[in-house]
């Protein structure tokens, strides 16, 4: 199978990987993409666009730590009482 995946083109690979992710609400797969992409990009030698993405996938996180003030915390409040009814330990 290995040798199948080498003869695909780059895009084909992605494109392969990322529905198979959407399928299987993958996040962990998307997360690693998260974790890589800013060194890809420097490899790659677009340090600025790596820059970029550091600081915007920082900005996400940071409102998922603090989205339970005003409207946001409202809008996700179905999220969090889901999340919770699934862990009632927490």
């Amino acid at each position: 199978m290995a040798d199948d995946l080498d003869q695909l083109s780059t895009q084909e690979l992605h494109d392969r990987a990322v529905r198979r992710a959407e399928r299987h609400l993958d996040l962990k797969f998307f997360w690693s993409l998260l974790e890589m992409i800013p060194a890809a990009e420097t490899l790659s030698g677009d340090v600025g666009e790596a820059d970029f993405d550091i600081e915007s996938s920082r900005g996400l996180i940071s409102d998922a730590l603090h989205s339970g003030d005003g409207k946001l915390g409202e809008a996700l409040r179905p999220v969090f009482i889901d999340y919770l009814r699934k862990h009632p330990d927490a």
